[in-house]
């Protein structure tokens, strides 16, 4: 009897604690939802100060770009790597290596792999930045001066987080493509004019991937910016946020990518 009536109470337990936490996901959605609509109001009608874009996008693109190229580089290497073993168990010649290489790479592997270690990079600090801002009292004092935080705090970074993560993903894109050129050509033996075949990339495939960099962009600055103004307890607020803010946006870059490509493949492939 008493097992049984254990597992009763797990059960119960279970069913209250299901309910919360969907509620809970769709507030928290419900809440950044409304953070990228004043976003994107205050990017048209907003007062900022003179050179907070530019500061941002120094912080955001100029400080991300050797540490994106190097992790590119590397990832870039693995994958073809791994693909030209995977096609050679298929087909010994491996002449449209670079044309498959390059048309996945421009379609998906530039900006959603990319956009991994740029989210840990971008999005922790964001969320630091916003976070300590936000337990030194710092975003009640410019509430109480009538300003509001998304106008002042988060459109800098997200223009910002835009327009640079579109260029660090592009740039480090071409990184990972020339470390990809540079494995095929040093252990697999194909020569640099074979590998370098755009055949089978097309202007759907640029415009997916054009697309895939700028909503990741605005992604990581969304959710990071909202862990940042949600901070509360001090400094263990202010890890909880940078981890949040880490695990949610490479949460969104996953489930952006996800609705991206099945809405291009219906509508473009």
């Amino acid at each position: 009897m008493a097992t049984a009536t254990t597992a009763e109470e797990h059960a119960d337990d279970l069913d209250i604690v299901a309910p919360s936490a969907l509620r809970a996901a769709i507030l928290d959605l419900r809440d950044l939802w409304g953070m990228f609509l004043r976003t994107l109001y205050y990017v048209f009608r907003g007062r900022r100060e003179p050179g907070a874009i530019a500061e941002q996008m120094h912080a955001i693109g100029n400080r991300s770009l050797p540490f994106m190229c190097v992790t590119m580089a590397f990832i870039g290497a693995i994958i073809c790597f791994q693909s030209a073993l995977q096609s050679q168990r298929l087909i010994p010649d491996l002449t449209m290596l670079g044309a498959t290489y390059t048309q996945l790479l421009v379609r998906d592997i530039a900006a959603s792999v990319g956009a991994m270690p740029f989210a840990t990079r971008v999005g922790a600090g964001i969320a630091a930045e916003i976070g300590s801002m936000v337990v030194t009292e710092q975003v009640d004092a410019l509430r109480m001066c009538a300003a509001d935080p998304v106008d002042y705090l988060v459109v800098p970074r997200f223009i910002a987080s835009v327009v640079m993560g579109t260029v660090v993903l592009l740039i480090s894109g071409f990184v990972a493509y020339l470390s990809g050129m540079l494995v095929a050509n040093v252990v697999f033996d194909v020569n640099v004019h074979t590998f370098i075949n755009f055949s089978m990339v097309g202007l759907a495939d640029l415009a997916v991937g054009l697309f895939k960099c700028v909503t990741y962009g605005a992604a990581i600055a969304i959710v990071s910016a909202h862990r940042g103004l949600t901070t509360f307890g001090g400094s263990e607020g202010v890890g909880w946020a940078t981890t949040q803010a880490v695990v949610g946006s490479c949460f969104a870059i996953i489930v952006l990518n996800l609705v991206i490509s099945s809405v291009a493949y219906i509508v473009l492939f």
